[in-house]
């Protein structure tokens, strides 16, 4: 809660614990100005919520308008874009990943995960409220055209996650040689479109040993985010 009260996310309410509210919660309380303060005890609030709180204390935040995809990727170098990734501990370990592994932002096509989703925040860890990110396009027509073009036109190259015979290793040296990159990865399971990857500059992959395919998207993204980070 309080990364997302640095990063600009206005508080309408809070849900806590009685016990909490001259407590744990008492600085957050004074941060979020004339709001209501709602409490309970434990049980209820498991009740309402559907699990054991681990700090007992909840906020309803407004969501703020999002920037633009060339607002977010003006001073971008490296960023991630997330197609269609459907599970929110993925979404928020990525953020995690890419918040620690120098991407700079994080784009979201519109058939992803909410990335504010509950579980994603708590994931990431709070790495959410840190990192620039926003959706690239407001529905499913807007990717992958026009939104690899979008990218191009801001100057980045687009490497694709992909398994494929024409894949370059992560490890090619014309990658990280790119002053602008992002890095595109795809869905559990069925991983990114097809004509996705066709429009992309690169398509990139993992090298594998002991017949081992592929990574889980979160597991993969952070080995990419590191080896293709700008030096």
């Amino acid at each position: 809660m309080p990364d997302a009260l640095d990063a600009g996310y206005r508080p309408l309410s809070l849900l806590m614990e009685r016990r909490h509210i001259t407590g744990q919660a008492s600085g957050l309380i004074a941060r979020c100005g004339d709001i209501p303060v709602y409490t309970a005890d434990r049980e209820v609030l498991a009740g309402l919520t559907g699990y054991e709180l681990t700090r007992g204390i909840l906020c309803a935040m407004r969501r703020p308008q999002l920037p633009s995809v060339e607002e977010v990727c003006a001073n971008a170098c490296r960023v991630a874009v997330l197609e269609g990734i459907v599970d929110p501990t993925n979404v928020g370990a990525i953020f995690r990943s890419a918040a620690a592994l120098h991407m700079d932002a994080v784009l979201v096509t519109p058939t992803c995960c909410d990335p504010l989703h509950r579980r994603s925040v708590r994931v990431s860890m709070g790495t959410i409220f840190q990192i620039p990110w926003t959706y690239i396009g407001s529905d499913s027509s807007q990717w992958p055209q026009p939104g690899l073009e979008r990218l191009g036109k801001l100057g980045f190259k687009t490497a694709a996650m992909a398994l494929s015979d024409t894949a370059v290793s992560i490890e090619d040296p014309a990658l990280n040689s790119e002053h602008r990159l992002a890095i595109v990865l795809g869905t559990e399971g069925d991983g990114l479109a097809p004509r996705t990857i066709a429009g992309c500059d690169y398509t990139v992959c993992i090298p594998m040993s002991h017949q081992v395919d592929s990574l889980n998207v979160a597991a993969a993204s952070a080995v990419a985010f590191w080896q293709l980070r700008q030096r």
